[in-house]
This record gives structure tokens, C-alpha cells and sequence, in this order.
């Protein structure tokens, strides 16, 4: 198969696609013959049963990397655990990259170009100091971060030891990786400097991030993200009043961008959206502060909506900022745009293997697969045309992002497992 996509092929399928994007996609008969092969090998049966058998060790090591905090940059001591839970898990090579992401390779028997990768991001979205011991209310487990994605760090160990102890042999090599920089403004930095730094010649993805058993990502959601700073002399509310204020400017520039967006958004266009997340800046009530900033996020299904975004959020910022220095101030306030974050929208046809196996892999364990979009770590491959997925670690969970996460190990715990690893062989190839 080859690596990247045409440009043509993939703007005919996109538009094809996204018109059905809320059908339930078909599985193509040859693909779920495939997989129906697949599981009826006894070496796949036997990695099957050993995800079973070491379900305890995988909770325990849910537990281990849980209480480990990986704030957003702060991934490295995770990391050394992680690489050493794959070197014990048993892994032909290992190394850390410039980046931070732990890379495990496990060998392939062909000699063929092109890695299969199979990753979860270490980082996840709390600050240092937070508290993340792990607390357990009955079979519950409860802390922050011990879904999104830890829970998915343990599925690439229970996968890898579950093919080592069933003695499976893939045709083409596969990374198993703990990415870093996947939440927030790490801006996918992990998986960024894997497809456009390492070298490495990634012939697909997979990755495990969010959702229930059935969910398969196809499509990246993409977004711009920037710091508005204006910044002006600063001075007392009374004894300086009337000069430039950094604040009053920035209720300029929030009050225009919001109406232009609005209206842009609520046009006749795929779904496009904007935010002020953020706000922040000034030193007291009574002082006319020397600094005013807020960060802005705005997503979009279709790169070239986002653009427009992008175009219409840097023309209303400068309009707003000329107008208020314009407004009969004393002085004049000056702003900088700050980019912190540039995640590419894409999509991959249905029809792609890929994408066929992850569905008909999904309906073997009985649920009805579902194509969607999110941000995740696969906007990077699929913005390239790589052929990519992400699925989601199964389970019961909640409060993602919030310190009650929680995270509850049902029977489609070792499910999505099992998917995951079946996804992988089928994308590797089994050798007979």
C-alpha cells in the first residue's frame, strides 16, 4: 500500500465522505473475511486468552503509571517507567527520542519499509503538585489522568506481552510508543516530531486516546490557537485616567472578533467554532494595567474554513486594536499575536484498509463500529495522508480532564484490548 495518499484521491474521497459523514459506513466483505481469518488463528486465540490472563498485572500497571504526574512538558519520569515496563514487556529496541516520545520496536519477519505504530500519549492535562494517587470505591478507580491516557499505556503493554507469550510474528515491524505533548499546548509536538523529524518511514497508525469499544477516529479535528497580548505604559486609575488601557482595548478586540466570527460561523458552512478561553493581565483594581492578554482557540472540520478563521481572527484583532487607539486616549496601547497551537484538519475515506479493518474488527466483538473526528494525536498522519485510526480503550469512565476522573474495568476492558491488537496484526500482517 502505499505510504501517502494523492492529493486528488484524497480531496474526491473527502468530499464523498464528509457528504455522508452521519451514515453508518458499510465494511466491504473482503475485510471482514479478513479479520474472521484472522481470529480463527490459534496463535491470535492464544494472545487473546493472555490479555485475559493478565488483566490483574495490566490494573496494577494502570496504577503504577497513574501515580506517576506527567504534567504538559514534564513527561520524562513516566517516560523511564514506561520504557522500562516495554523493555520487561520485551521489545527488540528502545529508545527516547529528541522529543521525549519512548519508542519500542518489536520485528518484523519480511524485511518490508514502512513501521505499523501503535501509540498513547503520556502527557495529560494536569499541573505539577496535583494529587494523583490512585483511590478505588468498590471496582472504580478514581484519579486524575487515569483514563485520558494512561489506560491506554497499559493496553500497548497487555498487547505486547500477549504477542510475546503467544509467540505471534507480524510481517512488518511495529512501534509501540508513549507519545508526549498530545494535550493541550504540547500541540501534538510528540507526533509532530515523528512524521516531519525522526526519519522514521511510517507506512500507518494507530492510535488509543478517549471512548468507548466501537469508536473509530478517521478524521482530525483541526484548530488554531494564539495569545493576544497588548500591552501600554500602565499608570494610576485616578491620577492617570484617560490613558491607554491594555484592558479596555482587549474588550475591543473580544467584542469585535466574537461579532464577525458569530456571523461567520453561523454561515452556511461545515461546523467552525471559536473561543476566549483565557483571559488574564493588571496589577491591582485601582491601577491602569501595563499588560492585558487572552488565548483564543477556533476548530474546524474543513482546513479551508479554518484558514478563513484564522484570516478573519488576525484582520478583526488589528482593526479593533486601530480603533481604540483611535478612540481619543491618551497614549496608544500595541499588541502581539502569539501562535500556540496549529493542529491540521483531515479526513481518510472509509474504504481505506485501514479504516475497513478497524470497522470490521469492531463488529467481530460485537458492536456496531461508528466513524467520527476528534483531536487527537492521528491529525498529524491523517493531514499527511497516512493511513491512520483512533480508537477508543474501552471500559467504563468519566470526569476526563477534571480531578474525579475515574475509570471502571467492565467487560469491554479487555475487549478493546483485544481490538487493538487484532487491528495491528491485520494492518502488520500475520505470518503463517
Amino acid at each position: 500500500m502505499k505510504k501517502l495518499l494523492s492529493i486528488t484521491l484524497l480531496t474526491s474521497y473527502f468530499l464523498s465522505f464528509h457528504a455522508s459523514a452521519q451514515e453508518a459506513p458499510s465494511i466491504e466483505k473482503q475485510y471482514s473475511k479478513e479479520i474472521e481469518r484472522l481470529t480463527k488463528n490459534k496463535k491470535l486465540r492464544a494472545a487473546f486468552a493472555q490479555i485475559d490472563e493478565q488483566e490483574e498485572q495490566t490494573m496494577k500497571d494502570l496504577v503504577t503509571l497513574t501515580e506517576i504526574l506527567a504534567p504538559p512538558f514534564k513527561e520524562d519520569k513516566r517516560g523511564e517507567v514506561f520504557a522500562q515496563m516495554l523493555k520487561e514487556a520485551g521489545v527488540d529496541s528502545l529508545w527516547t527520542d529528541d522529543e521525549g516520545n519512548v519508542i519500542g520496536l518489536r520485528k518484523g519477519v519480511s524485511g518490508q519499509s514502512g513501521y505499523i505504530g501503535v501509540d498513547a500519549h503520556m502527557d495529560v492535562v494536569f499541573p505539577e503538585g496535583t494529587n494523583v494517587k490512585v483511590t478505588k470505591v468498590g471496582d472504580t478507580l478514581k484519579a486524575p489522568g487515569i483514563g485520558d491516557d494512561t489506560r491506554g499505556l497499559t493496553m500497548l503493554l497487555s498487547m505486547l506481552r500477549a504477542m510475546n507469550k503467544a509467540q505471534i510474528k507480524t510481517e512488518k515491524d511495529l512501534l509501540f510508543v508513549g507519545t508526549v505533548g498530545e494535550e493541550g499546548l504540547g500541540d501534538l509536538r510528540g507526533m509532530k516530531y515523528i512524521f516531519n523529524k525522526s526519519g522514521l518511514d511510517i507506512d500507518s497508525w494507530i492510535a488509543i486516546d478517549g471512548g468507548s469499544l466501537g469508536r473509530v477516529s478517521n478524521a482530525g479535528l483541526g484548530s488554531k490557537r494564539y495569545k493576544v497580548v497588548v500591552k501600554g505604559d500602565g499608570g494610576h486609575s485616578w491620577g492617570d485616567f484617560g490613558l491607554a488601557n491594555p484592558h479596555h482595548a482587549l474588550g475591543f478586540v473580544i467584542n469585535s472578533f466574537s461579532e464577525e466570527a458569530w456571523q461567520y460561523t453561523s454561515g452556511n458552512i461545515p461546523k467552525t467554532s471559536f473561543n476566549v478561553g483565557r483571559i488574564g493581565g493588571g496589577t491591582s483594581i485601582n491601577s491602569i494595567p501595563f499588560e492585558s492578554w487572552m488565548e483564543v482557540d477556533m476548530r474546524a472540520v474543513d482546513p479551508k474554513n479554518l484558514s478563513e478563521m484564522e484570516s478573519l481572527f488576525k484582520q478583526t484583532v488589528e482593526t479593533a486594536i486601530n480603533r481604540y487607539n483611535t478612540s481619543g486616549i491618551d497614549g496608544e496601547v500595541a499588541y502581539e499575536l502569539i501562535q500556540i497551537g496549529d493542529r491540521p484538519s483531515g479526513e481518510l475515506p472509509h474504504n481505506l484498509p485501514i479504516v475497513q479493518r478497524a470497522m470490521a474488527a469492531t463488529q467481530h466483538f460485537g458492536v456496531a463500529p461508528s466513524l467520527s473526528r476528534g483531536s487527537t494525536n492521528i491529525n498529524i498522519p491523517v493531514s499527511l495522508g497516512i493511513p491512520s485510526v483512533c480508537i477508543g480503550r474501552g471500559g467504563q469512565g468519566g470526569g476526563a480532564h477534571s480531578l474525579h476522573e475515574w475509570f471502571l474495568n467492565d467487560e469491554t476492558g479487555p475487549e478493546s484490548i483485544k481490538l487493538a491488537l487484532l487491528i495491528t496484526i491485520a494492518q502488520a500482517g500475520l505470518k503463517k
